[in-house]
């Protein structure tokens, strides 16, 4: 038997989960399972809240456009967020979609917007950054919601990582050939720290801005090979390097 139930469809909702409980869905909601998933009544549905766990529970039809989920059993301890943050400077909105949703694929566990010098995209739209980050771990099996904080400027969300957080720092000026190498030489891929990674605008940072994150102890410079990636590229690229190294898929 899988692990793991990929046929029914997943649900986070914003309720306490029981053995009993009743979930009157929203109007969206009940659209997507009865109308775009074609799911009529006792069909299954997982759902979870980021507090619970995951729960199984059945679709019951209360109307034409109206249902019910009647939870039944758990089927999955809830997980503690993961703690890997990714840092980036913002896209313009499509892209971003895109980029927060693969951060959040790659097991990212918070996503922190930062503002540089040649951010393009200073004005962010954080409620769809998060209804992103629940859309990818509705779609992945993630149990604990990321954690999606405001837009931060560069100074202060260096200083606010913890001195034992690595950062990996994207920058393509890094000489560096060999980044696995690089990353296994940063940190003990047995008992790696907790981890963040920052990524620029496809601007580049500027000077200082370069010059202040070499600064920063437990900091480790990474080129993501010879191409200019484009930084919703990178973002793929770099954290699947790191889990790979470093984090949850060694």
């Amino acid at each position: 038997m899988p692990a793991y139930d990929f046929t029914a469809p997943r649900l986070h909702v914003e309720s306490d989960l029981a053995a009993g409980v009743v979930l009157p869905l929203d109007r969206a909601q009940a659209n997507y399972l009865l109308n775009v998933l074609r799911r009529g009544s006792d069909d299954p549905v997982l759902v979870f809240n980021g507090r619970d766990g995951e729960w199984r529970a059945h679709l019951v039809q209360t109307g034409r456009k109206g249902a019910d989920l009647h939870v039944s059993e758990r089927t999955r301890a809830q997980t503690p967020r993961a703690d890997l943050h990714y840092l980036f400077a913002p896209l313009k909105s499509a892209r971003l979609d895109y980029l927060a949703q693969k951060a959040v694929e790659m097991g990212a566990g918070t996503i922190r917007p930062v503002i540089t010098r040649y951010t393009q995209g200073e004005r962010i739209n954080m409620d769809r950054l998060r209804a992103n980050a629940v859309e990818a771990a509705e779609q992945c099996g993630i149990l604990a919601i990321p954690d999606c904080p405001e837009p931060e400027k560069l100074g202060p969300a260096l200083a606010g990582l913890a001195p034992e957080r690595l950062l990996v720092f994207c920058d393509e000026d890094a000489p560096v050939t060999d980044p696995v190498r690089a990353l296994r030489e940063a940190a003990d891929p047995a008992q790696p720290p907790p981890l963040a990674v920052l990524v620029g605008p496809e601007g580049g940072f500027s000077d200082d801005e370069r010059a202040a994150i070499r600064a920063r102890p437990n900091t480790v410079a990474l080129s993501l090979g010879p191409r200019i990636l484009r930084a919703d590229t990178a973002a793929v690229a770099v954290l699947t390097l790191v889990q790979a190294v470093l984090g949850d898929a060694r």
